[in-house]
């Protein structure tokens, strides 16, 4: 059987391919751009820009199972006009295109990574986000992803193809960028930090941990139509998270204790409201049904996926 990825040269497509590659599975990676020197262990194809019109014919010849990976990802400060509308042409009506026609090739199963942010954006106090929660997402990004989820229920029931969706919260392991990357750059420099007060719980998965789950749902015969979350096991603070990874980096961190609700309440001022709320706020999700249904459990820790990431951090010159 052949193996589809979709974003194999993104972050968690590259671990991906790289892996069932290792195990032996005949992998196809589908990117936006050909190569110009590829060196890699499996197949992969250019499809262009991912929309309603794009043409997967090449891409899902043979294949039995779809990774969808590929999205337009959630960004800081997005320049988009209508970002919503950018959002959907890719994480909606691409994702749904791309079902479609891997339906009416016969892939058996079609796997999906959705994001937490279709549950909401925080959690109170000792209630997790569960796979029975109301969606409720608030920004573009989320809202594209719950309409994809929504659409490729459609087509279960129109076509009989298998779906599974797997909803991660914030992702971290070797090569990550973002939020993640500044945060071990401030550390690795020595930065002084004003969260050394934080009291919030927030769930992460590690790369490897996330790697596991999708290798699981590929072919797990109890994960066929089922929507699953994932994290590492473990919930820290914000303030946890930072001392953890300086112990990674093999520094020390310079965190300020300022009080929680006056550092929340200086950041909404200054208007930024979602950085308050994801520095302060919780998130935490529940994997009690991951665990059960599948028999899934993390397999690395925290430390040892901290200890990961940071080493790849050193090794490319802190970049």
């Amino acid at each position: 059987m052949k193996y589809l990825i979709t974003g194999a040269n993104g972050f968690v497509g590259k671990a991906l391919c790289t892996e069932l590659a290792r195990r032996d599975f005949y992998v196809r990676g589908a990117i936006r751009e050909p190569l110009s020197s590829p060196e890699l262990s499996y197949d992969v194809v250019s499809v262009g820009n991912i929309g309603s019109e794009t043409d997967w014919t090449e891409a899902l010849k043979g294949v039995g199972v779809v990774v969808h990976l590929a999205a337009r990802v959630h960004v800081m400060r997005d320049k988009a006009v209508d970002p919503l509308i950018e959002f959907r042409a890719v994480n909606a009506e691409g994702t749904l295109n791309l079902a479609r026609q891997a339906a009416k090739t016969n892939v058996q199963r079609f796997v999906y990574l959705s994001s937490i942010k279709v549950n909401g954006e925080q959690t109170l106090p000792g209630q997790p986000f569960t796979e029975q929660d109301v969606p409720t997402p608030l920004d573009p990004y989320g809202i594209s992803k719950y309409e994809a989820e929504v659409g490729l229920l459609k087509i279960v029931q129109q076509t009989g193809m298998e779906i599974v969706v797997i909803r991660p919260p914030l992702v971290y392991g070797p090569g990550v960028k973002a939020n993640f990357l500044s945060m071990m750059h401030a550390i690795y420099k020595g930065i002084p930090l004003p969260l050394g007060a934080i009291h919030n719980r927030r769930s992460l998965v590690a790369l490897d941990n996330l790697v596991d789950l999708i290798l699981t749902c590929i072919d797990h015969p109890a994960a066929a139509n089922q929507v699953f979350l994932v994290s590492d096991g473990e919930d820290m603070s914000t303030t946890e998270l930072l001392q953890r990874t300086a112990v990674a980096l093999g520094k020390s961190v310079q965190l300020l204790p300022i009080p929680q609700g006056l550092l929340a309440l200086g950041l909404k001022m200054l208007g930024k409201k979602d950085l308050a709320q994801r520095l302060c706020g919780s998130l935490q999700v529940d994997i009690n049904k991951t665990r059960n249904v599948l028999g899934w459990r993390p397999p690395i820790s925290v430390e040892e996926g901290l200890r990961k990431t940071a080493e790849e951090f050193l090794r490319t010159g802190c970049r």
